[in-house]
């Protein structure tokens, strides 16, 4: 499956591991559950590590080790399941999460802005045949009416020379 991160196409530098499986040299994304069970291992290997994070499960059970994660992928069961949205933003704003949030599974074309928006910054497509219509899809958009996780100037900001976030800074 092919990554976009950052409007470009790009080679994955992560490996997905299943549970069962063992890790490979290098980065590694584990289940949320692997994380739980094998927490310190897992940091004492003293290579990137990253969590998947699935939709019925709370952003703050992160909280402790989020400086320690260099990907939080966040899942889309069903397009139709806005759950990760609201992850996103809560990674990005509460809890001040600075790595790569990562779409994976349902993950549609048309929601690539709203993902972004929310904070995603890395997408994993369904097929190769998308990632340049995706590319192009980063770029339909260049007004923005609200301030949002992503930090894009906003077109009050914008219209009175202020910062993307000057009145409407996140709750803290």
């Amino acid at each position: 499956m092919p990554l976009i991160k950052n409007g470009q196409p790009l080679a994955d530098p992560w490996t997905t591991v299943a549970d069962d499986a063992p890790l490979p040299a290098g980065a590694a994304i584990v289940s949320l559950a692997r994380w739980q069970r094998d927490r310190a291992a897992l940091l004492g290997r003293n290579q990137p590590i990253g969590v998947v994070l699935p939709p019925d499960q709370a952003v703050e059970g992160l909280g402790p080790d989020l400086d320690r994660l260099g990907v939080v992928a966040l899942e889309f069961r069903s397009f139709r399941d806005g759950r990760a949205y609201s992850q996103a933003r809560l990674l990005r704003e509460r809890c001040g999460y600075a790595g790569e949030i990562r779409a994976t599974g349902q993950v549609l074309r048309d929601q690539l802005l709203f993902m972004e928006r929310c904070g995603f910054d890395a997408f994993m497509l369904p097929t190769d045949a998308a990632a340049a219509a995706w590319a192009e899809a980063g770029r339909e958009i260049s007004v923005w009416y609200q301030p949002a996780a992503d930090r894009r100037t906003w077109v009050v900001a914008a219209r009175h020379g202020a910062s993307a976030l000057d009145g409407c800074a996140p709750a803290g």
